[in-house]
């Protein structure tokens, strides 16, 4: 939500046909998040978990890095209107919240950002490892669930600046040593090190490794135990969207730590242009928790026969239902 008001701070009257429309557009826009994405990546993130969880016995690899995505898209789309109509909104708030409660969301959402750019990252990474080496144990189910548990931990982790950050901002009186930590321009390089470049550098070159071995014709192509083709269309449009969505987001944070590390003015024009970019990048930010399971539901070839034998089962209640022969797996004597 933008506001006229700081953007045209330095006076001059031919910027002042602009701001109403960009004011405009970025409140129209999310609204428009607000009334229709929002609900949309609630129902589709919960319906990607439920399904895949009902069915865990078929669940493939890929799979559970979506689930994972997922999960850190419900908390996002729950996280999405204290955000965009709360204090942290450079235009007009809603309501208001106390510091705890602030810290407490941002490093929700720093979490959430951690474990979507990670999640996308090593999918990639293992959907390389089972397009090379087929039945591998590196890139297993068992595997994948371990790992994403790691990434939650990680994600964690790498939060804990924000709230080092908000502990010195009470003690700062009493431990000098926290006045050196008060600058948010450290946890802002650090996040976009920790939580873009090393995650986007490996979901790249993992996608380099996977386009030149789809050149080569090898006897591995021909194997039952590799991926679906179709996972390949998914990955790409994944890493695109994601990556597309959060780059903007990390840009913003780059920027606020190049312009501090300048010794720009915190009332000075580029600060003010860069919070018309921040409102903009978060809400592309956002909007990734509704595009990320609209995608695994029309590419994925498995989401339809999982959600069927799912919805076969929820009207039958404590009666026994008829065996759907698509889920039942041949085992050989």
């Amino acid at each position: 939500m933008w506001s006229c008001g700081p953007l045209n701070g330095t006076g001059r009257g031919e910027d002042q046909p602009l701001c109403p429309h960009f004011h405009l557009a970025l409140s129209g826009f999310s609204l428009l998040y607000l009334v229709v994405g929002v609900p949309v990546g609630l129902a589709y993130n919960a319906l990607l978990v439920l399904v895949n969880l009902h069915d865990q016995s078929s669940m493939s690899m890929p799979d559970v890095y979506f689930v994972n995505m997922a999960v850190a898209g419900l908390i996002l789309s729950a996280l999405a209107p204290a955000h965009l109509l709360g204090p942290a909104a450079s235009g007009w708030a809603l309501w208001g919240f106390s510091g705890e409660v602030h810290v407490t969301l941002l490093v929700l959402f720093d979490v959430c950002a951690l474990v979507t750019t990670y999640s996308t990252a090593l999918l990639s990474l293992d959907c390389y490892i089972a397009r090379a080496l087929p039945r591998t144990y590196m890139s297993s189910v068992y595997n994948a669930r371990h790992v994403c548990g790691f990434v939650w931990g990680g994600a964690l982790l790498a939060s804990f600046s924000s709230l080092l950050l908000h502990i010195c901002s009470h003690v700062a009186a009493q431990a000098v040593e926290c006045a050196k930590m008060q600058d948010t321009e450290a946890a802002d390089a650090i996040m976009v090190f920790v939580g873009y470049l090393v995650p986007g550098l490996a979901a790249l070159y993992a996608l380099v490794l996977i386009s030149r071995l789809r050149k080569e014709d090898t006897p591995l192509d021909q194997d039952s135990g590799r991926l679906d083709p179709s996972v390949h269309r998914l990955l790409v449009a994944t890493v695109c969207a994601q990556f597309g969505l959060w780059t903007p987001h990390y840009l913003m944070l780059l920027g606020h730590t190049s312009l501090a590390l300048r010794g720009k003015p915190a009332d000075g024009h580029p600060l003010r242009a860069l919070l018309l970019a921040k409102d903009v990048s978060r809400l592309l930010a956002f909007s990734s928790s509704s595009v990320m399971p609209l995608l695994y539901r029309h590419i994925s070839r498995s989401f339809p026969g999982k959600l069927q034998r799912l919805m076969k089962r929820v009207p039958c209640g404590r009666r026994s239902c008829p065996v759907d022969p698509a889920g039942v797996q041949q085992v050989p004597a």
